[in-house]
């Protein structure tokens, strides 16, 4: 009787040691999978911080060649831009740049927030759940796709209301960049709205508080930062787009004088003169340097965006 029991003990002995061996197998697997993942993300964030760095110092390398050749005041206020005379006033692009942005989101940004606060507030569920999609399927078209539209549809519409021979000029390309920035802001401050708790709102309602007094004083105040960096990201947007804008805009290296009159900006006048200079030449210099203008403008309001987000954070 002995020999079986032996025999049983055994036999459960291997067993737990075979046991005992797959699980410190698969534990070294986990572990091995885990050393590997994560030193493969930390190069893929140090890789991408090199190619940022990278393009950072060749861009802000060539530009800042460009104060060898003309001073800063030349370029930063001189409204002259006529490089084949050796003129390299970037005032009047600049001042377009930032008309441009400022008219955008003037028009872009309160139906933004009416739409935000429709889809998170008052729309019945069934329209919500049609309207955001919709408004991310307009986030992910092209841009050539609205500068095409903006050309073929709205140019000729913009002629017939004003009366004007063109009718390209900042009003168009506002328009054509509004509708472009509006599905973004609307989302982000749709998200940013719906993140309020409900415990505001039913605290504002107890204190007989209407839906009106409830929308204006207590959820937008609350969702304040979350909507400032939805506009802040639309911002960038409507500075760094080029081929809608150069579609509608008319190219032409002037001051605007009217929302009707061709005028350029800086990313239109870099799209359609940087391949017609030369590399180691002043004009192309010019060039990066408003491209490094664009880079900075870009990083100083992704900065804003990242600091309101910690701060909203905090107070969470």
């Amino acid at each position: 009787m002995g020999a079986p029991v032996h025999n049983l003990a055994t036999t459960r002995m291997d067993s737990s040691s075979k046991q005992d061996s797959s699980a410190q197998r698969r534990h070294k697997r986990h572990r091995l999978s885990n050393v590997f993942f994560k030193y493969y993300f930390l190069f893929s964030i140090l890789a991408l911080c090199f190619v940022l760095g990278l393009v950072f110092i060749f861009i802000g390398k060539t530009a800042l060649l460009l104060f060898g050749q003309i001073s800063p005041a030349d370029f930063f206020l001189s409204f002259n831009w006529t490089p084949e005379e050796d003129a390299f006033g970037a005032a009047a692009f600049i001042v377009n740049t930032l008309s441009l942005t400022a008219l955008t989101l003037l028009i872009a940004v309160p139906i933004s927030v009416g739409m935000a606060v429709l889809n998170a507030e008052i729309a019945p569920k069934w329209m919500t759940s049609f309207i955001r999609p919709i408004l991310d399927l307009l986030v992910g078209i092209p841009s050539i796709v609205y500068g095409y539209l903006g050309l073929t549809v709205l140019l000729p519409f913009l002629r017939r209301v004003s009366g004007e021979s063109l009718g390209d000029g900042l009003l168009a390309a506002a328009l054509v960049l509004a509708l472009m920035v509006l599905p973004t802001i609307t989302r982000i401050s749709d998200d940013a709205i719906v993140a309020v708790p409900r415990k505001y709102r039913d605290a504002a309602y107890a204190l007989g508080s209407t839906r009106l007094q409830v929308i204006s004083r207590v959820v937008l105040p609350a969702a304040s930062r979350g909507v400032v960096s939805a506009v802040i990201l639309g911002m960038t947007r409507a500075v760094g787009e080029t081929m809608a804008v150069v579609m509608v805009i008319g190219n032409t290296p002037q001051l605007a004088k009217s929302l009707f009159s061709p005028t350029s900006v800086l990313t239109s006048n870099i799209v359609m003169q940087i391949s017609n200079v030369e590399y180691d030449s002043t004009w192309n210099y010019a060039l990066h340097m408003m491209a490094f203008l664009l880079l900075l403008i870009s990083f100083v309001l992704i900065l804003v965006i990242r600091i309101l987000g910690r701060k909203r954070r905090d107070q969470a």
